[in-house]
């Protein structure tokens, strides 16, 4: 094969009923599965564009109509995203903590992350599968491939491209305002009061009238910066400057997960201490559900394989930390990868006594903006994934806050708003969003032929391992496999078979 990289996977097939974090049932959520021993950016770029998602090396997908909680995609068109006033309140909040080291009398409890514990019940391949992938990465390089009989019968032709967290947005109370009562308060003798919102009406439409009696713009009117309130981007909201004596000092440092980085390396400790109290506090783990081996295995361990290529971002593609650090200490840590198409949000955990700032929310809106500069490094890089939209889960519907947004088709795998899926999830809590009866899966692959298998050490189309493996009855379980990652994956993706 012409790629210097390979994604191997180990399928496992439909789960048995397991746990649902979502609504608790013991035996509710049922999802297709496979271990990651390594995985290109691009097809994972293709995998999670077909439902599925990663919790550090495992990989899962939903089985949407069977499921207790239907989890569909979402993603947010970065480039067009406008904060709403929640927003906006948010980082006002925020910087405001920062400048001056207000603390809000006064916040909404806040919604607990996803666990990547409860959502997946992820599989490991046993310790001697381990040893014979490991063997197999090594040697792969000097092995043969396919042969020239094989590439023939084969005839392939590649052809490209939680679970998240956040915590819903404040919403701003009601005010209420009690009329003056007569005789106090009130000069009779002036004029009715009236809305600030009229008198801006009335001075903006005399402006525009004195603007066509001079033919032009009056002498009298003040510069347009001053005529009207320019609405501020998100970036302007993030980046409002404070005084040199501000109550505190804050930066974000983006990591790539690399045990061999001196940054990463650094925090590491911190970044366990961290995770493990914001478990223990939110999530109400026991200290052993929160050790360290397990903060390495799902927030640290990637099947991503670290990529740079002349049109993508500076940093390269791959997994990496985005960490808060407040007055020299971390305070959270957003967990993403950074792909071919977009950013996905992968885990969030941040300290217990700062849930006040809305890290969960604020840190959306950093990803947000994160995505937006790596857009203009790498123009094909313009959405932000938020993981799974669960509309039967109401405590998960604050992901469809971050408009304008998507959520994918489980039938058709493609893209629709969610103004036209919600309707649909309003009547059932599984839906197909594509609403052309006569349309499917347009990259579902016909020939099972044609999808790549790794055994022993060589790489061939299924085709030939089948005549090899005469009498074997995987074909069902290689045909589910294919149809499940659709055919860009299917034919570059190398399936271990033992």
């Amino acid at each position: 094969m012409a790629r210097n990289n390979y994604t191997i996977v180990e399928y496992f097939g439909g789960e048995d009923g397991y746990r649902c974090g979502y609504c608790k049932n013991e035996k509710g959520n049922f999802s297709h599965g496979m271990w990651s021993h390594s995985m290109t950016v691009q097809d994972y770029q293709d995998l999670i564009d077909r439902g599925w998602r990663r919790s550090g090396k495992y990989v899962y997908k939903p089985i949407m109509n069977k499921t207790c909680c239907p989890q569909y995609p979402i993603r947010c068109h970065a480039v067009k995203f406008q904060p709403s006033k929640s927003h906006k309140k948010i980082l006002k909040k925020f910087n405001k903590y920062i400048c001056k080291g207000v603390i809000p009398k006064e916040h909404e409890v806040e919604q607990p992350m996803d666990s990547v514990c409860e959502v997946v019940g992820s599989k490991e391949p046993s310790k001697k599968m381990e040893c014979a992938i490991t063997d197999v990465q090594k040697e792969l390089a000097e092995c043969p491939a396919v042969t020239n009989v094989e590439r023939n019968e084969a005839d392939v032709t590649p052809t490209g491209s939680e679970p998240s967290r956040k915590e819903p947005a404040s919403v701003s109370e009601g005010r209420t305002t009690t009329a003056p009562k007569p005789g106090i308060g009130l000069d009779p003798n002036r004029p009715p009061c009236r809305k600030a919102k009229e008198l801006r009406k009335e001075r903006h439409h005399q402006k525009e009238q004195m603007k066509h009696t001079s033919g032009g713009v009056s002498s009298t009117d003040p510069p347009a910066a001053t005529m009207t309130n320019q609405t501020k981007t998100l970036e302007d909201l993030l980046t409002e400057t404070c005084p040199d004596t501000s109550s505190h000092c804050f930066e974000v440092r983006l990591v790539p997960v690399n045990f061999e980085d001196p940054q990463f390396t650094a925090s590491y400790e911190q970044s366990v201490a961290l995770y493990s109290r914001y478990q223990m506090a939110i999530h109400g783990d026991d200290p052993s559900e929160c050790s360290e081996s397990k903060f390495r295995r799902f927030l640290c361990d990637s099947p991503l394989e670290a990529e740079h290529s002349d049109d993508g971002p500076e940093m390269g593609y791959g997994s990496f930390h985005q960490q808060y650090w407040l007055d020299g200490q971390i305070v959270a840590v957003g967990v993403i990868d950074i792909l071919p198409t977009c950013v996905s949000s992968v885990y969030l955990y941040y300290h217990p006594d700062f849930a006040f700032l809305s890290l969960g929310s604020y840190s959306a809106l950093r990803e947000i903006a994160f995505t937006r500069q790596l857009q203009k490094q790498s123009a094909k890089l313009s959405h932000y994934y938020l993981g799974f939209y669960i509309h039967s889960c109401p405590k998960m519907r604050y992901k469809g806050q971050y408009r304008p947004a998507d959520l994918l088709c489980p039938e058709t795998y493609v893209w629709v708003t969610i103004e036209k899926c919600l309707s649909l999830l309003e009547n059932s809590r599984y839906a197909r969003f594509n609403t052309n009866p006569d349309e499917g899966d347009a990259r579902v692959l016909k020939d099972v032929g044609r999808a790549l298998v790794l055994h022993r050490r060589t790489v061939m189309p299924y085709i030939v391992y089948a005549r090899k493996q005469k009498g074997s009855n995987d074909e069902p379980e290689v045909r589910e496999y294919a149809s499940l990652v659709g055919q860009n994956c299917a034919e570059r993706i190398l399936l271990y078979r033992a």
